[in-house]
């Protein structure tokens, strides 16, 4: 007997961009030891996932030919690996896919136990599919980074949210009115309803003079920065920050690096903070129990068959997208 077959989109070098996709057959995966083999129904693409292909995140992530990229999938389990103990076939689980060995732009795919979550039936595929990169993202920005008490404890912080109709932004700015926060967010003219639709306090339009120089229309100071954009200079955010302000860098650089390690030998008390996501099973569950709950949605920009994937690779290249780009099976 062969093995069974799956479709699969995949890329065989670096570069290419979508024409550098492939639609192919390849054998099922299998589940190995404390992993969950998933019949996938959506998959939420990221930056991260064309960078990867750029190379614009080498060596930190090197890939193995050919690749099969995407990490966030929402599906049903079908197999299980040897140890596994809360997970059984028919669940229904949102799942962060090892990026190193990637597989998520497949039918079927294979995820640690320990950052798979339990999804439940009255939330759809597509509303959690987001949630793994992008919704994780936000909350260790907030909380880890940040120290935000997201059960409205906590001394109340002002907040500055870049990028807040994006993937992460708008995921920052719902999690953050859960804590004692003032939000001001930045985006584009035709998302500023939009966003304050998702609770933020003052919206900029990135394109002002006032949007360019990040400044708060009623001339707060930030103790902290979401930074969901790249290209603005320390210089932009210093006058904008509280004594002991913090900027978090959600797609760090080298040059952004090399701030972060300044500010530190100068004992700067205004911090650059770059972000390495580090996900966890019971971070994605809570952020599933707050979208069961109507405390969290995700916003969903466009949804693509699987056989149109390079679109959405195209969309998502392009960096203009309202939310999330799902794509479904």
């Amino acid at each position: 007997m062969g093995k069974k077959l799956m479709h699969a989109v995949q890329y065989d070098s670096y570069g290419g961009g979508p024409a550098g996709l492939k639609h192919v057959e390849v054998p099922l995966p299998t589940p190995s030891k404390d992993e969950v083999l998933i019949k996938v129904e959506a998959a939420g693409l990221n930056p991260f996932d064309w960078k990867v292909q750029k190379r614009m995140l080498w060596p930190l992530f090197p890939c193995k030919f050919p690749y099969i990229p995407g990490t966030d999938i929402v599906g049903e389990v079908m197999e299980v690996g040897q140890g596994v103990r809360k997970f059984k076939p028919g669940d229904k689980v949102v799942a962060f896919v090892n990026p190193f060995s990637g597989g998520g732009l497949a039918e079927f795919a294979v995820a640690k136990e320990s950052i798979t979550a339990s999804r439940p039936s009255e939330s759809s595929a597509s509303e959690c599919a987001g949630l793994p990169v992008a919704g994780l993202t936000a909350l260790q920005a907030l909380t880890k980074s940040i120290g935000i008490k997201l059960d409205g404890s906590g001394e109340r912080k002002n907040i500055l949210v870049t990028a807040a109709s994006g993937g992460v932004g708008h995921y920052a700015v719902q999690l953050a009115k859960l804590g004692n926060t003032h939000v001001t967010a930045t985006c584009g003219a035709r998302n500023i309803e939009l966003v304050k639709s998702l609770g933020a306090d003052e919206v900029i339009d990135y394109k002002t003079p006032d949007g360019a120089a990040l400044k708060s229309p009623s001339g707060k100071k930030y103790d902290a920065v979401i930074h969901c954009v790249v290209g603005f200079p320390w210089s932009t955010f210093e006058p904008n920050l509280t004594m002991n302000g913090k900027v978090v860098d959600i797609s760090p650089s080298s040059a952004s690096m090399l701030t972060f390690a300044l500010k530190k030998l100068t004992f700067s008390k205004k911090q650059l903070v770059p972000l390495l996501l580090i996900p966890k099973g019971e971070d994605l569950q809570y952020l599933i129990d707050l979208v069961k709950e109507g405390k969290l949605k995700t916003v969903v920009d466009s949804k693509y068959p699987l056989t149109k994937a390079e679109d959405a690779w195209a969309k998502s290249i392009d960096g203009h997208a309202t939310g999330k780009i799902i794509i479904e099976f």
